[in-house]
């Protein structure tokens, strides 16, 4: 990324403004109660509230606003090569149901955006993922059998739309990419229609199970509700221990006018090159089209994001010459330990709370796809995939077991590894950075702004001890071990962190 772009809100948030909603300042009770309105939480609100159920939905920032508003909006049950590895670890019928319950997701999305005419720039274009390393087409071969097996429209192909050769590439035909928070805009309209309400700027901290349940919010009002959904990206309570099965995930994204070069007229991954990401979308009205470019993930608080956005930029004007990258954002999400989502009761002992989590970098189809799920348990109607996806799937710990202590080896290594390393010296910061320093007898997390004014808070993640890091491109502070993010003043960006960074004051 160019030295004076700046990282901001994503292309959706910027270009869908929406009506704001009130702050819950006093209790109340529901039927349901949804915590999260991203993609997940709305579409179960959505669909709950449409047979006839009195739902809250309960925000901690603003509608769409979180990980949902900053996807690359790719809406496809081509999830990467997901398909070769649940035929081996689920089976032919693992693979069917996953496949099915994704293509369904979708289905039922178009059938809203008709339905309901929602204006979010709905575009059904073919999905590919492609390697150019001439050694890694058999891999490709074996996925686009793996996924044709499991009932979609798949096949191998050395032909695409991109401006450079691949060496193989599985190709989904009718898949779809949308504007995201348009859409979800329209569903939060619709919902209210049907009697929900929507809580902006209402941080849920606690959480009470029982008959009926109870979710405290920040501000110490409280919510009294049969069924509780967690839909909050990473989830907000840790009872059922989903952390250790869940690591967390950023990419970078940039993204502008493709200018007079040719519309690749399709989305495009490869797991090569630190994952690379390609789609278009409208762009003004005059025909032109906005090239979206993914990639570079890491994990929260590791790595020089600057350097980053700069080798995706490269990447990006290499391949499209003539496109003006003009915007810059990041995404986040959790990867499981078993590569399917978790969607369905919150923990063996759970009888009315449920969760939504783990989508792998795929969470719009996985959203859509956990409100029809969730919605089928609440209201006690049967879903010929909830087990697939069930959070308390026992065989699957098993399988897990490689990829689970992987995950805790390396929280385990920054838990303990950070508090070793050398503190900064508050001196050594430039305008602009920041770093752990040792000051005051105790580690704190201090950022110099571009001013020159220092702000200090404690450097532990109020979630569970860990040390944060400075991200340098998006100035904030990111916790290495479960994925929490702070702004410079210790406020929460994103949870699982509910508390904020606690404030001081250098002498």
């Amino acid at each position: 990324m160019r030295e004076q772009r700046k990282v901001t809100d994503s292309y959706w948030l910027r270009t869908a403004p929406g009506p704001s909603h009130p702050a819950l300042t006093e209790d109340t009770d529901a039927d349901v109660a949804v915590v999260g309105a991203g993609i997940a939480g709305l579409s179960t609100a959505h669909e709950l509230a449409r047979t006839g159920l009195r739902v809250v939905v309960l925000e901690a920032g603003r509608v769409a606003a979180g990980v949902t508003g900053y996807t690359t909006a790719k809406l496809t049950a081509q999830h990467t090569l997901v398909y070769d590895r649940l035929r081996r670890t689920r089976g032919p019928e693992g693979a069917r149901l996953y496949a099915r319950s994704q293509s369904e997701a979708i289905e039922h999305a178009a059938g809203l955006v008709a339905g309901l005419g929602i204006d979010c720039e709905w575009e059904t274009r073919d999905a590919y993922t492609f390697v150019r390393d001439p050694e890694r087409a058999d891999e490709l071969r074996a996925e686009a059998k793996a996924a044709r097996e499991a009932g979609l429209p798949a096949s191998f192909t050395t032909e695409t739309g991109l401006p450079f050769p691949v060496a193989g590439a599985v190709r989904v035909t009718g898949q779809a990419q949308f504007h995201p928070v348009k859409y979800l805009r329209a569903l939060t309209a619709d919902l209210l229609a049907h009697g929900g309400r929507v809580y902006e700027e209402t941080r849920v901290v606690g959480l009470s199970e029982g008959e009926p349940c109870r979710l405290t919010t920040e501000s110490g009002a409280t919510v009294t509700a049969r069924d509780v959904v967690i839909a909050t990206h990473y989830p907000v309570f840790d009872r059922a221990l989903l952390f250790a099965r869940l690591s967390p995930r950023r990419e970078l994204v940039v993204a502008g006018p493709l200018g007079d070069g040719p519309d690749p007229e399709g989305m495009y991954i490869t797991p090569e090159e630190n994952t690379r990401s390609v789609r278009t979308a409208p762009y003004g009205a005059d025909g032109q089209r906005l090239l979206v470019v993914t990639g570079e993930h890491f994990t929260p608080g590791t790595g020089e994001v600057r350097a980053g956005f700069d080798r995706l930029t490269a990447w990006a004007e290499q391949h499209f010459p003539g496109v003006r990258l003009d915007q810059a954002w990041a995404t986040q999400d959790n990867e499981s330990s078993d590569t399917v989502p978790m969607v369905g009761p919150f923990h063996p002992g759970a009888r009315h709370t449920y969760v939504a989590t783990g989508f792998n970098g795929w969470g719009l189809s996985g959203g859509i796809m956990s409100g029809l799920l969730l919605t089928a348990l609440i209201t006690g109607r049967d879903c010929a995939w909830h087990a697939l996806y069930d959070p308390r799937r026992l065989k699957s710990v098993v399988r897990e077991a490689p990829s689970l202590l992987k995950n805790q080896a390396e929280v385990a290594r920054h838990f303990v590894g950070d508090r070793l390393k050398r503190p900064a010296g508050v001196d050594e910061l430039a305008p602009g950075e920041g770093a752990v320093v040792k000051a005051d007898g105790e580690r704190l997390a201090v950022h110099r702004d571009d001013a020159g004014a220092l702000h200090a808070v404690s450097a532990r993640c109020t979630h569970l001890g860990c040390l944060v890091a400075f991200n340098d491109a998006e100035k904030a502070w990111e916790c290495p071990c479960h994925g929490s993010r702070f702004d410079v003043d210790g406020s929460v960006l994103q949870g699982p962190a509910v508390k904020p960074l606690e404030r001081h004051e250098l002498e």
